[in-house]
């Protein structure tokens, strides 16, 4: 009897042991790779200059012939929601740890690595397209690495006048002539008649997208792969939109020109109009556990 409680013991302690160990091999974090790929309608977008052959050929759901030269975005505000709806949120408030540019003509961009997030199965995510008011301010001291590479000069991710970020910047040509296609969307600041900065038009934009499949946080590190249709900048499902060159109020194919209503409109076909529509260009392509 006494041998067998010493077995009976010693099975139990060994038990235990691997328990514990079992549990310490369980990763309480791992990352989570959000991967980019720009298209028009299902052909990943090729950049190319005014005569530039290799360039991806767009028509628009007008008729209109056009090609992009350059296409960047703004990504922050990062939240991956669990299966039970809880949120968790990807420094939202810091924009050097939890936002990026999206480049088309760096792919080393396209691919943004959250790190460090908690063991979960994971449906959904949200994100901005764009940045939220309280942080669209050029503050190079607070967020000395974003100010740093939204302001390169291959990105160019700022306002001349110096009040905020662009969110998209997207250059381009358009027609048989290849006239210029200069398309910049950012919120605006105003002068009220006390001389008062106040928020003008938002431009920023909540995204919201389910998953095609849960991803799975733990042992593993999950890719979550993300599409911008581009064909929505002029055929999105708020605005069918025909670019003209002009000096016109509704003359919209340069921002110098353009004005915020015009801008407005292509906020709302990339973005969402925030309302019956928030995804806007984007729709999650898979999910690789």
């Amino acid at each position: 009897m006494k041998n067998i409680k010493k077995y009976i013991l010693l099975t139990l302690t060994v038990l235990a042991l691997v328990s514990c160990s079992d549990d310490d091999d369980k990763p309480v974090a791992n990352n989570v790779t959000l991967s980019f790929t720009n298209t028009f309608n299902d052909t990943p977008i090729v950049l190319g200059g005014a005569t530039a052959t290799e360039a991806t050929e767009n028509t628009s759901a007008a008729g209109q012939v056009h090609h992009f030269a350059e296409l960047k975005y703004v990504i922050s505000n990062i939240r991956l929601i669990q299966t039970d709806g809880s949120e968790i949120p990807y420094h939202i408030n810091n924009l050097d740890n939890g936002a990026t540019v999206i480049n088309q003509a760096k792919p080393q961009s396209l691919n943004y690595v959250l790190s460090d997030i908690p063991t979960g199965d994971y449906k959904q995510i949200k994100f901005g397209l764009g940045v939220r008011s309280d942080l669209n301010v050029l503050d190079e001291t607070k967020f000395p690495n974003f100010y740093a590479a939204a302001g390169e000069n291959d990105t160019e991710m700022m306002w001349e006048w110096g009040t905020g970020y662009r969110f998209t910047k997207i250059e381009g040509f358009y027609d048989a002539d290849h006239k210029e296609m200069s398309i910049h969307t950012g919120s605006t600041i105003d002068d009220d008649e006390e001389g008062n900065f106040i928020q003008g038009v938002d431009a920023y934009r909540d995204i919201t997208l389910d998953l095609t499949e849960n991803a799975i946080v733990g042992s593993k590190a999950p890719k979550i792969n993300i599409k911008a249709d581009f064909n929505n900048l002029l055929s999105g499902k708020s605005n069918t939109i025909t670019l003209t060159s002009g000096s016109g109020m509704n003359d919209n194919a340069t921002p110098n020109v353009h004005t915020a209503v015009q801008m407005m409109k292509f906020v709302d076909n990339l973005g969402g109009n925030g309302q019956s529509d928030t995804k806007g260009m984007f729709s999650i392509q898979s999910v690789e556990n």
